[in-house]
């Protein structure tokens, strides 16, 4: 486990039926060993077949983090959880002012922002905005 990143691997590769991408909306199971894969269906562990890793993805953006890299890798299958980097915390850690965290946060959630959204988020008038 790395400070800003955790990995979860496994051996070996998607079954024929699946990629990457179809794990990303709804697909059918394809589970390695039946057996072991219904001992933990009737125990309680798992809820519904095919369901893991759209749950897993719809968790991580519910939380407000960034999707989780979904890859294979070495002869194995391997999923990525990282943490969101653009939160007020971390931006003033790299050396940021308030009304430049105001507008990364701001542009994380809009998307884009103009020089009118600037000066009206940080209550400062064009040629402070346009200093900056």
């Amino acid at each position: 486990m790395y400070d800003d990143r955790l990995e979860i691997w496994n051996p070996g590769p998607l079954p024929e039926e699946l990629t990457i991408e179809k794990l990303k909306r709804s697909h059918s199971s394809y589970p390695r060993n039946v057996n072991i894969a219904n001992v933990f269906f009737k125990a309680g562990y798992v809820e519904s077949w095919g369901r893991g890793t759209t749950k897993i993805i719809s968790s991580c953006l519910e939380a407000g983090l960034p999707e989780p890299v979904i890859e294979e890798d070495q002869g194995g299958f391997r999923v990525v959880f990282r943490k969101d980097h653009l939160n007020k915390e971390a931006l003033e850690a790299q050396g940021l002012n308030a009304r430049q965290v105001n507008a990364v946060l701001y542009v994380k959630e809009n998307g884009q922002i103009n020089n009118s959204e600037y000066q009206k988020l940080n209550t400062i008038g064009k040629s402070v905005a346009a200093a900056e």
